[in-house]
């Protein structure tokens, strides 16, 4: 790969982490939070992001970038209040702009340029500077149509805001080049902070057959005069500090340069070729330097804590953690190799326990003491292997306020996102295909879900709606909630809706909870007609089936008049799970162990029935009794309780049952085979596995089994996937 892609790969990617600390930041500061630390932070995004794209030409993301930044330097300074109406509200449209932006420049596309003025207007208005000063058009700021006059090309331009003449010596060391940074892009980032004069010092210049192509030799001697503090000057040389020779000094007024004085007059600091002319006596053919140069930032290089594309080089192997702890980039595809190969290590190990206990060897000899800790050291490179790919679901939630922003819009509402847990930590497999349900979830809670502020405001609640995005570990499983403080689910019209469309018989009675799920059945919709946020019939659907492809569950709650909440449950993990490895008839299955609560030996005497069904006495409380291996089809004939084992498990919503299997063989780590990928999907069964002895088990799916009980209706095996279980 060219060196200079590998570069940009990496920028787009810090970008990414750029963008979501801008996005929380400004959610921060929005709620209140808006300390020196949380202000600071926001800054530093937009200014790495805007000097990464200098680095790459990437002129629209720059301009409107400098715009940004420039807004939040006065609330930086304190110059701006960051009142959440008229200055945050505008930030995070710009935010947003800046994302889309960044993914025109990575991807490629178009720009709504109408949108881009627009926020840009916002910002320039929402800063006591750039309102004061004279009226630009934006689209010569942010597209470049034409050069804003920053330089000095008026004599009353910025300069009529006479402050103090500082006389700057900026002389760049070798290293300000090698670590990606322009001295030329600096210069031009002094530029706006008032009138500036420059002086080129080529003295130290040798001839061009003597000449480093790596060596620095031009210095420039400067008279800034700007209203802004000298803090802010040492801001724009911030990044190459160390990096130079750098002088500021604060000039007595007849030190002023004249009127006069032509600043753009010295040559361009940027043209290289009429520099290489220059030295070879051919100054005269060198090209002249534009009356005011376009807007561009310098390149900025990254501190430790602070990742731009400055320093890509080094940083596309390796980076520094906010916390001080190093990090490596590692391609994904070996994490994956290594994840498949942690699984082989499982299989192995087992078959190899398994061939020890047939060989008859006593667990306390020298053989099984060592199997015991090669098991041990198994689980352990297995949990650090996952560990590896575990990540927070920050990076879906923080994809969140922008859509909910967006619909917001669309709708009319007024609507306030509050997310937790966003540190909670899940393998990357899972995160990635969290996206689009969790986006299809938020969109229906907002459109479907919230009131209008009118009708809000009528049934004595506040005009913003909530919606509350948590996620969290709960027994060995992440668990996701969406919720809102909404009108709840109309089940009456839920139930209209379903007999209209051909779901439901009219004559079909449900109960509350059923009426509720009606609404992922394919083809339902609540929408009278089709817009851009719903009305396809495809939504909810989508998101129960793509849950369901997770091995995970989704639940609902919903009371009249106070709200929803959808209650998604997912493995934490894809690849290995911890299981009780059970009998049922002449079929060995595994049962995800984060299911089991509790294991029973049954007496005939705490077995009642009920109707066609059973139940089972636990502790003063009843549960139901299920024969999962007549619910697979593996039996005829119901099991007698006192032949067989009573699993106690904790099925979706919360709700419990009893699991009746032949016997229990034991508890392992099996690492998990997708089935629908090698056969194809099966009813009641969630995947497959390999045990110690080589066959090949199935995974129950826990929550499939206890749903088919409630229905009746048994599911069936075919006889060729019999055999091969």
């Amino acid at each position: 790969m060219d060196p200079m892609e590998a570069i940009k790969i990496t920028f787009f990617q810090e970008c990414e982490e750029q963008l979501a600390e801008l996005e929380s930041g400004l959610l921060l500061m929005e709620a209140g939070e808006a300390d020196g630390e949380v202000i600071n932070a926001v800054f530093r995004a937009v200014h790495s992001i805007k000097g990464g794209a200098g680095a790459f030409g990437l002129d629209d993301l720059v301009r409107f970038a400098h715009v940004f930044e420039t807004a939040l330097d006065e609330v930086r300074t304190g110059r701006l209040a960051p009142d959440p109406q008229t200055v945050l509200k505008p930030m995070l449209r710009a935010a947003d702009v800046l994302a889309d932006l960044v993914r025109v420049a990575r991807d490629g596309g178009t720009v709504d340029e109408a949108r881009v003025l627009q926020i840009a207007e916002e910002l320039k208005l929402a800063s006591p500077v750039a309102a004061e000063a004279p009226g630009e058009d934006m689209s010569e700021i942010v597209f470049g149509f034409a050069p804003p006059p920053f330089l000095g090309d008026e004599p009353d331009g910025i300069a009529a805001m006479i402050g103090v003449p500082w006389a700057i010596h900026f002389k760049p060391k070798a290293e300000l080049y090698a670590n990606a940074n322009e001295a030329g892009l600096i210069l031009r980032e002094l530029g706006h902070l008032g009138e500036i004069a420059l002086t080129l010092d080529t003295t130290a210049l040798p001839p061009l057959e003597s000449m480093d192509p790596e060596g620095a030799y031009l210095a420039w001697d400067i008279v800034l005069t700007t209203e802004r503090a000298e803090s802010d000057i040492h801001d724009v040389f911030e990044f190459v500090d160390g990096d130079c020779e750098l002088s500021i000094e604060a000039k007595i007024a007849g030190d002023r340069p004249s009127e006069s004085a032509d600043p753009t007059s010295v040559e361009p600091p940027l043209d290289v070729m009429a520099l290489i002319r220059r030295v070879q006596g051919g100054a005269e053919s060198a090209p002249e330097m534009p009356a005011s140069p376009e807007v561009a930032p310098p390149v900025i290089v990254a501190q430790a804590a602070e990742p731009a594309a400055a320093k890509a080089p080094a940083r596309a192997e390796s980076a520094v953690s906010s916390a001080g702890g190093s990090t490596i980039r590692v391609d994904l595809d070996r994490v994956d190799r290594l994840i498949d190969l942690v699984g082989e290590l499982v299989i192995n190990q087992a078959m190899l326990s398994q061939r020890v206990m047939e060989a008859g060897i006593a667990g306390a000899s020298a053989i099984g003491m060592g199997l015991d800790e090669l098991e041990q050291l198994s689980r352990e490179i297995q949990d650090s292997v996952m560990a590896i790919r575990a990540q927070p679901v920050k990076s879906v939630f923080q994809r969140m306020p922008r859509l909910a922003r967006e619909v917001a819009a669309m709708t009319g509402k007024q609507v306030r996102l509050v997310t937790d847990g966003e540190g909670t930590e899940v393998d990357k497999t899972v995160i990635e295909r969290l996206a689009d349900p969790l986006t299809h979830m938020i969109r229906n809670a907002i459109d479907h879900g919230l009131e209008t502020p009118a009708d809000r405001i009528a049934s004595g609640k506040h005009p913003e709606g909530v919606v509350r995005l948590s996620a969290g570990h709960r027994s060995g499983r992440i668990v996701i909630e969406i919720s809102d403080d909404g009108a709840g689910i109309n089940r009456a019209k839920v139930r209209e809706i379903a007999i209209k469309k051909g779901l439901i018989a009219a004559e079909t009675i449900l109960s509350e909870e059923e009426i509720d799920n009606l609404i992922f059945l394919p083809g339902f919709s609540t929408a009278a007609e089709v817009s851009d946020i719903s009305g396809r019939g495809v939504g909810m659907d989508v998101v129960k089936r793509s849950i369901q492809a997770l091995g995970g569950r989704i639940s609902i709650s919903s009371r009249p008049g106070k709200g929803s909440t959808f209650v998604l449950s997912l493995p934490l993990t894809l690849a290995v799970l911890d299981g009780m490895v059970v009998s049922l008839g002449e079929q060995t299955m595994v049962v995800p162990l984060t299911s089991i609560v509790e294991t029973l030996q049954p007496k005939a005497a705490a077995v009642h029935a009920l109707g066609d069904s059973r139940v089972i006495a636990v502790r003063d409380t009843f549960v139901p009794l299920i024969d999962v291996g007549q619910i697979l089809g593996y039996r005829a004939e119901m099991l007698k309780p006192g032949d067989g084992v009573v699993l106690l498990i904790e099925a979706d919503g919360g709700a419990r049952a009893a699991l009746l299997v032949e016997a229990i063989q034991g508890q392992r780590q099996v690492v998990i085979k997708s089935l629908e990928a090698n056969y194809r999907h099966v009813p009641g069964i969630a995947a497959a596995t390999i045990l110690g002895d080589g066959r090949v088990a199935l995974i129950l799916d826990v929550d499939a089994v206890v749903a088919v009980s409630r229905t009746g209706e048994p599911t069936s095996l075919e006889p060729q996937f019999q055999m091969m279980a």
